[in-house]
């Protein structure tokens, strides 16, 4: 674990050196933009929305008889722009994109891809992770910025036509407004940016020590999407507990 660890913080280090190069591969890191931005934004929608409906099933009822109605929009506001709007986007993105990067740099790895790009004096961290790193890094926090307004719009479908509840959605977006604040959405937004740098490095380190042939690479790509998650999770405590220090 310790040395996975080291591999991915020399790994992250070695990205970094090398970000005054992205402009050299612009057209992967469009690519890469498109893989993980664009072909995602449906499942984002349908995730966001169901998200958002289920806070509102849980959250609604119970606060409705507790005499807090005003408060239900402000809560399903907070809970999803700060933390399961970044959290469950990174954890479908690592689902999705992260194992994508594992097993297509694991392939590269196996089949002796990765060799001959040292052999023709190209850097694989700077041809194949820069242009990954930086579009995940991009893409993610846009990914969450679509899926903040789509999950508040779910939770309100459920409150308004909810028999328990029957909260309007002028009353729910105003109650949002009153408790939701531009800060509380930057945090989601940085979270998610932490989360994207993880996902990516963890999962492309993942495919650059794949050995053993195809079960090396089914067994890179669990690793990845199981180690992101873990990570994912881990980070966004102190995270959360950095931000609420400087709040």
């Amino acid at each position: 674990m310790f040395e996975n660890v080291g591999q991915m913080m020399v790994l992250f280090w070695e990205t970094v050196k090398a970000l005054p190069l992205t402009w050299r591969y612009r057209r992967k890191v469009v690519e890469q933009l498109y893989e993980i931005g664009n072909s995602s934004l449906l499942m984002v929608c349908i995730l966001s929305i169901f998200i958002g409906g289920v806070l509102a099933l849980q959250t609604g009822p119970v606060l409705v008889e507790h005499g807090l109605t005003s408060v239900i929009g402000g809560m399903i506001g907070l809970s999803f722009c700060k933390e399961l709007g970044p959290v469950m986007m990174a954890i479908l993105i690592a689902g999705r994109i992260g194992s994508a990067m594992a097993a297509e740099i694991g392939s590269m790895r196996v089949y002796s891809e990765i060799d001959a790009l040292r052999t023709m004096n190209i850097n694989p961290v700077h041809y194949l992770v820069l242009p990954r790193i930086v579009a995940i890094a991009i893409a993610l926090p846009l990914l969450v910025v679509f899926a903040i307004p789509v999950g508040w719009m779910g939770g309100a479908m459920v409150c308004a036509f909810n028999h328990q509840i029957y909260l309007g959605f002028q009353t729910f977006f105003s109650d949002l407004h009153d408790m939701v604040v531009m800060g509380d959405v930057f945090n989601g937004i940085f979270k998610s940016f932490v989360f994207a740098i993880a996902v990516g490095i963890i999962s492309c380190q993942q495919g650059l020590i794949t050995i053993g042939g195809p079960r090396g690479i089914g067994r890179s790509v669990t690793k990845a999407v199981v180690n992101s998650i873990v990570f994912i999770l881990i980070i966004d405590y102190f995270l959360t507990r950095l931000l609420i220090y400087f709040e």
